[in-house]
């Protein structure tokens, strides 16, 4: 197993948490010097919000650890390719890595839709690693949104 897997293994624990509160099944850790120093999953609708997206609450958590606004030594593991919000918070809290689980072909920055995270052009550029343990990854978002259809039949 590689380190990309180790951390993307712990992003997966915090998706199925958002997946057992009904919520999209995204998770996202951010680690600094070797060691997990935040984590966060969906939950839009838990605190209707639109902020309720796990690497904005990641974020947050892992300012607070360091005392910086700055994430400037840490690595950020989503298993959902970042929406455009969270791709701008990732590039303004000046992460140098993401490693992504899965490409978001609808909504992704990091290179589906757009590519805000790798652009000529901002202060800032983030080195993304793309489809670590994808098929996990992709297959809890494909499971949530079938259980969904579902429901609703």
């Amino acid at each position: 197993m590689t380190v990309y897997e180790k951390y993307m293994k712990e992003a997966l624990k915090q998706a199925k948490k958002a997946y057992a509160i009904d919520e999209v099944p995204i998770g996202c850790v951010i680690e600094y010097k070797g060691k997990i120093i935040a984590r966060g999953y969906n939950k839009r609708n838990l605190i209707k919000s639109t902020l309720g997206h796990a690497e904005i609450t990641a974020i947050r958590k892992a300012g607070k650890v360091i005392g910086d606004w700055r994430l400037e030594d840490c690595t950020m593991y989503v298993t959902l390719e970042p929406c455009p919000m969270c791709a701008g918070a990732i590039l303004q809290a000046r992460i140098p890595r993401v490693v992504i689980g899965s490409m978001n072909p609808k909504a992704g920055c990091a290179g589906s839709v757009i590519n805000l995270l790798e652009m000529d052009g901002f202060n800032h550029k983030v080195e993304v690693v793309r489809d670590v343990l994808q098929p996990e990854c992709s297959g809890l978002i494909q499971q949530f949104f079938k259980e969904l259809r579902l429901k609703k039949q």
